[in-house]
């Protein structure tokens, strides 16, 4: 077998996802009163902005962001770290159709998958959804204007974008379990901000990688070409970016065996069993109940996480695009 059992939980488990026991109830209704509030901005505004072309983006950014944290890789000091994929959603979309499809995400991994807790998942998608995706689009936004949109400014800005999203989004973990009496400041917040530098230069990695992706096949996605034809630029979106998406989910057996990089810290600073068992399980741990085989079960439920967040991401789209049948979209 190509890992043990025993392992499937940090095989998979993304480096911010906070689960229950590790924050104060005070801590997570605060931050489920922020996330409502920050979500039910983002569905008003993307109501008013959203951009034809953009409908299908968000369904297949939905199922790939969700496919890539399935993919751990190994960082420094046997920790594992992965895409977060708030930069590159910030970059594509804007910020409001990003932090509704990283919101998403974060919610479909709770809900089905219980990757984080359901008393902190407002927590997780504060830190994911909505820090996560404005650091980065600030960040980025910042870096192509001191550029004057050169294409180069492109790629450094996304690195860049990439790397404080992770940084700054695993900060405010940090203070959170600070806030919470979890782990004092003063340790949490260094240990929880170095880990995630270095995890974070894999994020800036992989979201360049995207990026030339798209800038070779692509540009106007990024804001370098005029717009193509709507109805074949939406179906190789659709088309190239489900494959993608799959791809990545067949792909997940061989994410690294390590501790993320939040587990890392709880395990270090000793807090890690205060860490509460979701109160049912659906597809707990990214394994489908029921299969003998540990990769073919962890395949088939990405391939499942993926296209339920295709169609979550795809739907709130559509009905947010509907909101506004007489404005005329860019084709």
């Amino acid at each position: 077998m190509l890992f043990a059992p025993k392992f499937l939980p940090l095989l998979v488990d993304s480096q911010m996802h906070i689960p229950d026991g590790f924050l104060s109830v005070l801590v997570s209704v605060v931050c489920w009163g922020l996330t409502v509030l920050g979500v039910g901005v983002a569905l008003w505004r993307t109501g008013q902005e959203l951009d034809e072309r953009k409908i299908p983006l968000m369904g297949v950014l939905g199922a790939t962001i969700f496919a890539g944290q399935m993919l751990n890789f190994s960082v420094a000091g046997g920790t594992s770290g992965h895409l977060m994929g708030a930069a590159i959603a910030a970059i594509l979309l804007g910020p409001w159709p990003a932090v509704l499809v990283m919101t998403s995400v974060v919610s479909i991994q709770a809900l089905l998958f219980q990757d984080g807790g359901l008393l902190v998942l407002g927590a997780n998608v504060f830190n994911m959804a909505i820090v996560g995706v404005f650091v980065a689009y600030g960040v980025y936004q910042t870096i192509l204007t001191l550029t004057r949109n050169k294409p180069w400014g492109t790629f450094v800005g996304g690195f860049v974008a990439a790397w404080t999203s992770i940084v700054i989004a695993s900060l405010v973990v940090a203070l959170q379990l600070a806030l919470s009496g979890t782990s004092p400041a003063n340790i949490s917040v260094p240990a929880m901000g170095l880990i995630h530098m270095v995890i974070g230069a894999g994020e800036g990695l992989i979201t360049i990688g995207a990026l030339a992706f798209l800038y070779a096949t692509r540009r106007d996605l990024l804001g370098l070409a005029p717009a193509g034809p709507s109805r074949a630029s939406n179906r190789a979106v659709w088309i190239g970016g489900l494959i993608i998406a799959l791809a990545l989910a067949v792909l997940s057996p061989l994410a690294s065996i390590h501790p993320d990089g939040l587990e890392w810290v709880a395990e270090e600073q000793g807090f890690l069993n205060t860490a509460q068992d979701a109160p049912y399980e659906i597809i707990p741990d990214y394994v489908f109940p029921g299969l003998p085989d540990e990769r073919v079960a962890t395949i088939l439920a990405g391939i499942v996480g993926a296209l339920i967040v295709f169609g979550t991401a795809l739907g709130v789209a559509y009905l947010r695009h509907r909101r506004q049948p007489d404005t005329a979209y860019e084709a």
